[in-house]
Formats: structure tokens, sequence, C-alpha cells
């Protein structure tokens, strides 16, 4: 097998998918791999800007509005863990470039959606794509290179990913105050269009695996289950409230749920959600910090520029940009906390990093209908960047530390679903801020926030009291 060698131009070969053959360019895999993630990356943020301009453009009340965010977190967040034992099956090559074309396809059909139903359907396709392509452009990379190229190589994925999520907003909010806002899935066909291409061109062919298990059944339980759930929490923060459909639609979820565990357990490690891993205290712990953690996140990641362009006229350009010091801090951070965990141990950082992020959310109880950026808005955000750059790095090796070798792969595609399902659950419950207006929106915008908060404090109590990595 050839060893890998450091990631530059000059990078002849590094060792192949499956054993085979070296791979000849191996900058072009790294590319590759980037253009395709980019994808879920720039999407993931873009629609949040966008969000109030569609509503108006198809209709769309608070409840729809919310479903146009999770008709793509559900799959993403049910199907990630099955996207990635499916290219262990079928090929990672295959999936990729499989879910690279879907996605493709279905950012066509959001741009063109005449109506909320048509934009849904496009958004859950968008989802169940990115569920496919995320695990396996890592896989790819992960079997590609070794070594110290390896380290870099995913460090470099992850770096460029943070930039596109930050980028993309800027660019789709430019986009939609020149044309509208369907450009904003427009431009990912070019990117899906160079990511197939280099996929086909430079990444080796896969070799099958016709005996790995899938767990369809899990996968339709998960989605089911989140589906359920959030249709519940969206009907049930909106206006209609909880009712009686709300009510019997949560007890379906719950008793989907349960059948959802059955079925896991009964599948012991070839299991999508393997329920070994929570014979682990940490690891407990480090999943209640990400529902958390994320959840809150999420919630602020949609908000904030919802009410700087409803509330405080923003364009859609100035509220994108607005969040751009939270990924640029949490890129300089990254790194540092990763070292001082290797030196102090994950807890610390990943008890007082939430604190920070609570105290982040509480200072932005300043934005009002005409906030200042730099004095209301900014060191906020750098105060809950700061917060997250010391959880988000430690709380990576700190899953990965916490359960045995054979099970960090499942452990660390659990807690990126976890991330997402908190997102998913925090989205599914802003239709009262959603549906607001005015200074009743900022009043909303304010509840929102302390809840966050308080949500922040549940992650820092959860890996003080049981994390002891």
């Amino acid at each position: 097998m050839t060893k890998a060698v450091p990631i530059n131009r000059d990078s002849k070969a590094a060792r192949s998918i499956d054993g085979g053959p070296a791979v000849l360019k191996p900058h072009w895999v790294l590319i590759a791999t980037i253009l395709a993630s980019s994808l879920a990356m720039v999407d993931g943020s873009v629609v949040n800007v966008g969000l109030p301009v569609i509503g108006r453009s198809l209709d769309a009340d608070a409840a729809a509005q919310q479903w146009i965010i999770n008709a793509y977190l559900l799959p993403l967040s049910a199907l990630v863990l099955l996207g990635g034992a499916a290219g262990d099956r079928y090929g990672r090559r295959r999936l990729l470039i499989a879910g690279v074309a879907l996605f493709a396809l279905a950012s066509i059909a959001c741009a063109c959606a005449p109506d909320l139903v048509t934009m849904f359907a496009g958004r859950f396709a968008q989802g169940v794509a990115a569920a496919i392509l995320m695990p396996n452009s890592l896989a790819i990379l992960g079997q590609t290179f070794s070594g110290a190229a390896k380290g870099r190589a995913i460090g470099f994925w992850a770096s460029t990913g943070a930039v596109a999520a930050a980028v993309g907003p800027i660019f789709g909010g430019w986009l939609i105050d020149l044309g509208g806002w369907r450009g904003i899935f427009l431009i990912n066909v070019p990117l899906a269009a160079a990511a197939i291409w280099l996929a086909w061109r430079y990444v080796p062919r896969d070799s099958d695996n016709g005996d790995m298990p899938l767990d369809i059944a899990g996968g339709i339980l998960a989605t089911l289950t989140l589906g359920g759930l959030t249709w519940a929490l969206t009907v049930g923060s909106g206006k209609s409230g909880w009712t009686l459909a709300a009510m019997a639609t949560m007890a379906v979820a719950l008793a989907l749920f349960a059948l959802f565990i059955h079925v896991e357990k009964r599948g012991g490690d070839r299991a999508m959600m393997p329920l070994s891993l929570f014979a682990s205290r940490s690891f407990v712990g480090l999943t209640l910090l990400t529902l958390f953690l994320y959840g809150a996140l999420g919630a602020l990641i949609v908000l904030l520029p919802y009410v700087l362009i409803v509330a405080a006229h923003y364009s859609s350009a100035q509220a994108g940009a607005a969040l751009l010091p939270l990924p640029l801090v949490l890129a300089a951070m990254s790194p540092v906390a990763g070292a001082a965990a290797g030196h102090f141990g994950s807890r610390l950082l990943l008890g007082t990093g939430p604190i920070a992020v609570a105290a982040g959310f509480l200072l932005m109880l300043r934005i009002g209908t005409a906030p200042n950026y730099w004095t209301d808005i900014l060191p906020a955000i750098v105060v809950l960047a700061l917060g997250m750059g010391c959880a988000v790095a430690p709380l990576t090796t700190a899953v990965l530390t916490s359960v045995d070798a054979r099970h960090t792969g499942s452990a660390s595609g659990f807690n990126s679903a976890v991330a997402r399902i908190g997102g998913l659950i925090a989205t599914a419950l802003l239709g009262a801020v959603l549906a607001a207006e005015g200074a009743q929106l900022v009043s909303a915008f304010h509840v929102a926030l302390i809840v966050a908060a308080m949500a922040s404090i549940c992650a820092s109590v959860s890996a003080f009291m049981l994390v002891d990595c």
C-alpha cells in the first residue's frame, strides 16, 4: 500500500479506497469532496436569509416557513447514518456522485417551485441527498489519505465547509437583493456539476461489499418518528396551539420511537444506532450537550437573519453578513481549543464553553427594531462564537474517546445526527416568533433568546455532571 503524502499540488498519489491502486492527484479528490459537501453546508445556511422573501412569494405562513427549513433537516437528521452505511455497501464513489446529482435536481425543483408543495418536496429531496453525500465525502477522504496527510485533508475539508457556510448567506443575500430568491438554489447546479466531474475523473472506482447489512427498518422508523415529532411541535408552537391532532401525532411519534428502540436493540452492533453506545456515561452526557447546544445555535441561525430583515429592515445581504463573525471565530478558535483539550482534557472546555454561549444569547437581548450592529449585535456574536469555539473541537475528540474503538464510527455519526436533530426541534418550536410582527416579533425573539440561553446552561450541566474525559 502506498504511503500517503502531504496535501500539495505536487502530490502524485495517496493510498486508494479499499486497498486498490494508488490514487493519482489526491488533491483533486479533496477538491471533489469539498465541492460536494459545500452543497449541503451552503444550502443549510443560505435559505435562512431567503426565508422572509420566499414566504411572501409562496404565501407561506409561519408554520409553512418552518417546514421550508425542516423539510431539509428532517431527512438529513434521520438518514445520515444510513447514508454512510449505504456507501460502505454499494460504494462511496457511486453514492457520492448519486447524492450530488440528486441534490442538483432537487435544487432545480426548489428554484422552479410554483407552490409550497413543490418547495417542500424539493427541500426533502435535498435533505436525502445531503444525507447521502455528507458521510461519503468524509469517508472517501479518510480512505484516500493516511497519517498526517489525512489530518490535514479532513481539517481543510472542515474549515472550507465552515467558510462556505459563512459566505453562502452573504452571496445568497446579494442574489436575493439583485433578482429574487430562486437564484440561491440555482447556484448549486454548477457546484454539483464540477463535483460530479471531479469525482468521476479522480476518485477510484469502488469495490462492492454486498454482504454489508443496511438498517432499512431503523431508517424508516427514525424518519417517521422525527417527522411526527416535528409536525406536532410545529403545530403546537403556532397559533393553533396543542390541538387534538397535534397531541395525537405526538403520541404516535413517541410510540414509533419506542418501536425504533426495539428494532435497534434487536440489531445489536449492526443497527443504525447501536444501543451499546449508551453504556458510556460520558457518551450520554455528550449527546445531551450536543442536543441542547446545537438546538440553541440552530434557533439563532434561523431567527437572527429573520428578525434583522423583518423587524430591523436589513437587506438580505446585510442580514447574511451579520453572522459572518461566527464561523470565522470558530475557525480560529477550534485549533486552540483542540490543543487545550489535549493538555487539560475536554470536560472543562465543554462545561465552560456553553456558559459563554449563554452569555452571548443574553447580550442579544439588546437587539431591538433599530439595532446598531457594532454595539448591539457584533459583541454578542463574538462572545457566543468564542463559547462555541471552546466546545466544538473538544466535543469531537470527547465523542471518539467516550466509546470503545469498534464504535467510534457509529458514535461520531450519531453525534452529527443529534446536532441536526437539535436544530430540527428548535426550528419546530419557533412558530410563535415567526408568526409575530413589529414590536411583538422583537419581544418573541427575546423570549427565544432566553430559552436558548437556558438550553446552553443545560449543555454545560450535562458536561460537568456526566462527562469524565
